[in-house]
């Protein structure tokens, strides 16, 4: 694109294709816990941000297509591995979810939600040189990401109470 500097456009690409093979993660692991945590106090908001992440996934995803980016397929399959993976860990019990699993799991979720409000703060940055880049777009996902933190922040003051107490 005209105006937008080749090597700009080339670092711009594997940031995209990052944060959506970051996406790809955190959608696994919202899934996962919100299933989890079905019937419990935690279900319910739980089941509301996965579907909030699979939607900002979709909204990176039309945000990639708007500059001429693609997902990476191979860090996609990669990241995806490394979340299944990541279920192996200890929680404190041989077998079975527990209270640690919920709350390193919300805490995971917390990290995963800093890197996308990262990423729309950076978008932002560079939205009034880029008119492929919708500022008002990145304003709102910006707030609902902060929003998302602020439940999840929550969520983990509860989980922290129950696996610690």
């Amino acid at each position: 694109m005209a105006g937008i500097p080749e090597d700009a456009q080339k670092r711009l690409k594997i940031y995209l294709q990052d944060h959506f093979a970051g996406s790809v993660v955190g959608i696994e692991l919202a899934r996962r816990t919100a299933k989890a945590n079905r019937g419990t106090a935690f279900g319910g908001p739980l089941t509301r941000i996965a579907n909030e992440i699979e939607e900002d996934r979709d909204e990176l995803k039309r945000i990639m297509g708007s500059v001429d980016v693609s997902a990476d397929p191979i860090k996609s399959g990669i990241a995806w591995g490394t979340e299944k993976a990541g279920r192996l860990k200890l929680n404190g019990q041989l077998r079975g979810y527990s209270p640690l699993s919920r709350h390193l799991e919300i805490e995971g979720l917390i990290s995963g939600v800093i890197g996308k409000l990262s990423l729309w703060r950076s978008l932002s940055a560079i939205a009034p040189g880029d008119p492929r880049l919708d500022a008002a777009r990145l304003d709102g996902l910006t707030a609902r990401a902060e929003d998302q933190l602020k439940r999840l922040h929550a969520l983990g003051e509860q989980s922290s109470e129950q696996a610690f107490s």
